[in-house]
């Protein structure tokens, strides 16, 4: 029997209970380190195709399934070093999700396609890419709307800067972006804490709830510090929260379960029959 935080150990849960299955991860584009040294010896895999991370990327799509909406970091969207293929479609397809999106953030043309991926078993009404402002270009916002235009959910995919300047305009653009969405989930690598994210003024500002429970993900061979997570808005009901304990990253992902009032709950099924 698995144990209860191995990959494939949440299969389909949406069939089962009600509400929506997230999930958050910084998939360090498969590379897979699991000690520090291995940020040396295993650097190369940044910009060299192998098959190590080939066989660490079907790991991971046996992790997503059961999941309904995945916001993955740090992936690939057809360079060398990923042998041209588009990780999110691969993922989507081994994992048997209907939807994909990705958005490029950092275009190296053959080396690299660095940048954020969506996998949902929903199909969004509308979908918009966004760069963020900072001291180094390079980071955005990939925003999906779920439902229909007048009762949706916003889900938000977002790598925010390690500088806690750059952060903080970032998180003031994301939450403008939001400000007219009653239903709101953000989800991604923030590079800071909970309680940073709780002091932040724009957070504190749009009601924006910071799941303050310690989540720690990174390093996740030793994780100490919760720098990955998942904020909702008070429309939403968390009924559960945790980290998945699966070192397929420098990062550990984050699991969270939401339950949805029934009108958002009706508009986005509705939505998906017609899919």
């Amino acid at each position: 029997m698995n144990s209860p935080t191995a990959p494939g150990t949440l299969t389909r849960p949406s069939q089962n209970r009600p509400g929506l299955s997230l999930l958050s991860f910084n998939m360090q584009v498969g590379v897979g380190t699991k000690r520090y040294r291995e940020y040396v010896t295993r650097g190369w895999r940044h910009v060299l195709p192998s098959q190590q991370v080939r066989d660490n990327l079907d790991r991971i799509g046996e992790l997503l399934v059961g999941h309904d909406i995945i916001g993955l970091q740090e992936i690939d969207a057809g360079s060398r070093r990923s042998q041209y293929r588009n990780q999110i479609e691969h993922l989507a397809e081994a994992a048997g999700f209907e939807y994909w999106r990705v958005q490029v953030n950092r275009d190296l043309g053959r080396v690299a396609q660095h940048g954020l991926g969506l996998i949902s078993r929903y199909t969004p009404f509308a979908v918009s890419e966004h760069k963020l402002p900072g001291r180094l270009p390079g980071r955005g916002a990939l925003i999906a709307r779920f439902g229909t235009p007048d009762n949706n959910l916003a889900v938000v995919i977002t790598h925010l800067a390690l500088g806690a300047g750059s952060r903080a305009r970032q998180l003031a653009a994301i939450c403008d972006l939001v400000a007219k969405d009653r239903h709101v989930v953000i989800m991604g690598d923030t590079n800071c804490t909970a309680s940073a994210l709780i002091a932040d003024p724009a957070l504190a500002a749009s009601g924006l709830r910071v799941y303050d429970r310690p989540l720690p993900t990174f390093p996740s061979w030793r994780p100490r510090r919760g720098i990955d997570h998942i904020l909702t808005s008070p429309s939403l009901e968390i009924s559960e929260a945790r980290v998945v304990d699966s070192v397929l990253s420098d990062h550990l992902p984050v699991h969270m379960r939401i339950g949805l009032p029934n009108t958002l709950a009706t508009a986005l099924n509705a939505s998906h029959a017609k899919t």
